[in-house]
């Protein structure tokens, strides 16, 4: 049995991102862990002298949220194994500690929806965790109340990192899904030299993956250019027209964006996260 590790503080957006974990978790039979970092603990009485340590008034209440946290959830899937752990630190450490001690799934993070990946945890930015972990993250944008796999894409450049995603999100999100593959165009390559790597490469994915519903999409760049907006303002754009529930995204330096711009796009596309996405881990 996997497990999913959810990072909360107790916010509007963990809450969200806690309840999509849960439904994820029921459908792929994993367990939960809720971790809460307490980062901002500091010894405001370090020079009291007494024989009794103070305690941080903040953490009997902490202890008291996740107690009410999880017995909620319970109470709402009662069939899940949820366990509760709380940390004293940074948070981006702690869950670095976390998945080195113990195999996750993925982490599981809320997120601002279209004003971006900010930091919601206290002492974190959930930004970081993505770009370095090795464990994949899936960001839930606060919008994501309910759990759908009907539609997921998968941004290809035909890069094996994208074979390794995929072999990383099936634990999650299983097969039974649409697998949408979409294509950025950027060095104006005949079309039938691309549909022949998409032949190829579906027939690797329905081998070696058993997912057998797959299409593609090719978009040229200057799509993207005539509409005046960045490629990841793009590829958003492209995924909603598509209705696709949940994104996957490789972190590869060989990855898609990164040839399309010099810039960053997967941080441009992670502040502008409005679909669940799923951010594969960096490989070896």
């Amino acid at each position: 049995m996997g497990k999913l590790l959810i990072p909360i503080d107790f916010s509007a957006y963990s809450d969200v991102a806690l309840k999509y974990a849960a439904q994820v978790a029921l459908d792929a039979g994993q367990e939960l862990e809720l971790i809460h970092v307490f980062s901002e603990h500091s010894n405001n009485l370090i020079n009291v002298q007494d024989a009794a340590p103070l305690q941080d008034p903040r953490i009997p209440e902490a202890r008291q949220q996740m107690e009410n946290c999880i017995a909620s959830l319970q109470a709402e899937f009662p069939s899940l194994s949820i366990q509760g752990t709380f940390k004293d630190g940074n948070l981006y450490d702690e869950l670095k500690n976390a998945t080195s001690s113990s195999a996750y799934d993925a982490i599981v993070m809320g997120t601002k929806g279209s004003s971006g990946l900010e930091a919601v945890f206290i002492g974190s930015n959930t930004y970081d965790t993505i770009l370095n972990t090795q464990t994949p993250v899936l960001a839930v944008p606060l919008e994501s109340t309910k759990y759908k796999k009907q539609k997921i894409a998968l941004l290809c450049n035909f890069k094996e990192g994208e074979i390794s995603a995929l072999n990383q999100a099936v634990p999650l999100f299983k097969t039974d899904f649409q697998l949408i593959l979409v294509h950025v165009n950027d060095k104006d390559r005949a079309i039938k030299d691309i549909d022949a790597d998409f032949k190829l490469w579906i027939h690797r994915i329905e081998t070696e993956l058993n997912i057998s519903d797959i299409s593609y999409i090719i978009k040229p760049q200057t799509l993207f250019m005539g509409r005046r907006e960045s490629v990841a303002q793009g590829i958003t754009t492209v995924l909603l027209d598509e209705q696709a529930d949940i994104l996957i995204l490789t972190k590869s330096k060989k990855n898609v964006f990164r040839q399309l711009t010099e810039s960053n796009v997967i941080k441009k596309l992670a502040f502008s996260i409005q679909i669940p996405t799923f951010f594969a881990r960096v490989l070896s």
